[in-house]
């Protein structure tokens, strides 16, 4: 535990990732199998372990520190809406102990945060207020974080790829393919994690999915158009289908088992030959017409999908690549060999009712795909990919032979009305925000949004937030209405969850609108509007 917190400390002192690598490696080469395993488990961000989710409710842990540190519960969520993170406040407020707990990593979460599920909220209460005795604040702010399930330190498992890569001697690649998929963090597989003897791949585990970057540049910029190849970027959900030994298994990118939500896909799979791993989306589809978005979250989430589902919400998988073929890794080979080869597959196993092949966008210069570019809304679809025919299957996202171009997204001007502080480096700054359109002569709240401003901009928002101030409820404070931003977003639906009526795909603030004041802020007409554009509410 000791070394763990170091390790936390390094990382959270350093914004550079050359210093991060060297503090991950530093700590997995001293560290114990089991205890790197819970390592890689918590900075990873992994979340597979039932038994680690809601451990302890937070409202006990806001009483039990309270009591503890001698204060009065008014007092305490003062202290805890300046800090803005529960993990520091308790870890502030309660006295110092002077000791640190000297038992390694596996063993705190053996003995006292997994145990904790088995126990009575009073034996829970003793547990936890014993363990905070023995630990001074570094340690009770670790431990803190991994008893709330919101440990994170700003390192991605790209980083703890990179450096179990570096400890191990293996390939980085190597190590992302045995970390895909779901595992518990035991010896045993930190041992496998770093073997030499890399032919262990078991018949569920999906590899490392190639992600793009977002187009920056001008077309032209990207050279002869003939070394392209445009694909429509389908509205759905990135998906890897395995075939082996007799097996099917469907993942998404988020690295969840999703084959239960699409039983008709499992079915038509089982027609193709075993060593066979396709990378594609999954979408809602029916009439030879792509469905909303919405229609497929009908089915996401559900351990079965009854009748009614199937019916309403039909699925396909537009296959747009070959990574696994008769059992060998083919992602080496050039794109346009793996669609020749996954063109033959599809078509010669029959498989039309649940697979289409990804449809090549042609085109005969850059102006003329531009245009073809602009019917992606009428597609819904939500723009264009593009990839370099020669080009490998690479792990994570790289920059140069995949390019994302979506079309423009929907912008609202809207009314900052609510604000909550954040979490992670802002939990001491008001950064989520609440956003409202006017309805006759009143404020409807419309979205929320935390993402597309800079520092700075947080930092003068924070600020106003403070100074205008009209009502609290818990966290969240209502605001004097004057602020005015524009809001980007992908899509847009009726909802009647909603105050407003309607609920938007990935809100985020593109702009600061200093120039216009509250009144000049948009109707909700004129958001309802947007439904008739987007068709998603049919």
């Amino acid at each position: 535990m000791k070394s763990f917190t170091r390790l936390y400390s390094r990382l959270d002192e350093t914004t550079k990732t050359k210093n991060k690598v060297e503090a991950l490696v530093s700590y997995f080469e001293s560290a114990e199998p089991l205890d790197a395993a819970w390592a890689i488990y918590f900075l990873s961000g992994r979340k597979s372990i039932p038994e680690l989710k809601r451990v302890v409710k937070s409202s006990l842990l806001r009483s039990w520190a309270a009591s503890a540190a001698g204060l009065s519960d008014w007092m305490f969520e003062e202290c805890y809406d300046t800090v803005g993170d529960l993990a520091e406040t308790i870890a502030l407020v309660l006295p110092e102990s002077g000791l640190v707990i000297e038992e390694p990593l596996h063993l705190v979460v053996e003995k006292r945060l997994l145990s904790l599920k088995e126990l009575e909220e009073d034996a829970q209460r003793l547990s936890v207020l014993e363990t905070w005795s023995q630990m001074d604040a570094r340690q009770r702010f670790i431990y803190n974080k991994l008893l709330t399930g919101a440990f994170r330190v700003g390192v991605s498992q790209k980083l703890v790829t990179r450096a179990i890569a570096a400890v191990s001697g293996l390939e980085s690649n190597v190590i992302a393919h045995r970390l895909m998929g779901t595992w518990r963090p035991t010896a045993e597989f930190y041992d496998a994690l770093v073997s030499p003897d890399t032919m262990d791949a078991d018949s569920s585990k999906p590899y490392p999915f190639y992600l793009a970057h977002p187009l920056d540049s001008e077309l032209a910029e990207l050279g002869s158009c003939d070394e392209w190849c445009a694909e429509w970027k389908w509205d759905g959900i990135r998906a890897q289908l395995i075939r082996r030994e007799g097996g099917t298994y469907i993942w998404s990118r988020g690295e969840e088992l999703v084959s239960e939500q699409f039983p008709e896909i499992l079915k038509s799979a089982s027609n193709l030959p075993d060593g066979l791993v396709l990378d594609g989306e999954i979408i809602c589809y029916e009439d030879d017409q792509v469905l909303p978005f919405s229609t497929l979250q009908k089915r996401l989430g559900r351990k079965k999908v009854g009748p009614k589902i199937l019916s309403e919400a039909p699925v396909v998988m537009i296959v747009y690549d070959l990574l696994e073929h008769g059992g060998e890794d083919c992602r080496s080979m050039p794109l346009h060999q793996r669609k020749e080869l996954l063109n033959g597959v599809l078509t010669s196993n029959f498989l039309k009712a649940n697979f289409i092949f990804s449809p090549i966008v042609e085109f005969e210069n850059w102006e003329d795909l531009a245009l073809k570019r602009q019917t992606s809304r009428e597609r819904r679809v939500e723009g264009l990919m593009l990839k370099r025919f020669d080009s490998e299957y690479g792990v994570g996202r790289k920059v140069g032979d995949w390019w994302k171009w979506k079309v423009d997204p929907y912008t609202v001007d809207a009314v900052l009305l609510y604000a909550q502080r954040g979490h992670g480096r802002r939990a001491s700054l008001y950064s989520d925000y609440t956003f409202a359109v006017w309805e006759n002569e009143n404020l409807v709240p419309f979205a929320k949004a935390y993402s597309g401003l800079t520092d700075e901009e947080i930092r003068q928002v924070d600020a106003f937030v403070k100074r205008n101030t009209r009502e609290r409820f818990g966290p969240v404070r209502s605001v004097k209405p004057e602020l005015v931003f524009e809001l980007a977003f992908e899509g847009i639906q009726e909802s009647p969850r909603h105050k407003s009526g309607i609920a938007v795909r990935f809100p985020r603030m593109s702009r600061w609108r200093k120039d216009k004041k509250a009144e000049d802020a948009d109707t909700l007409e004129r958001v309802r509007a947007l439904l008739k554009v987007d068709g998603s509410n049919k």
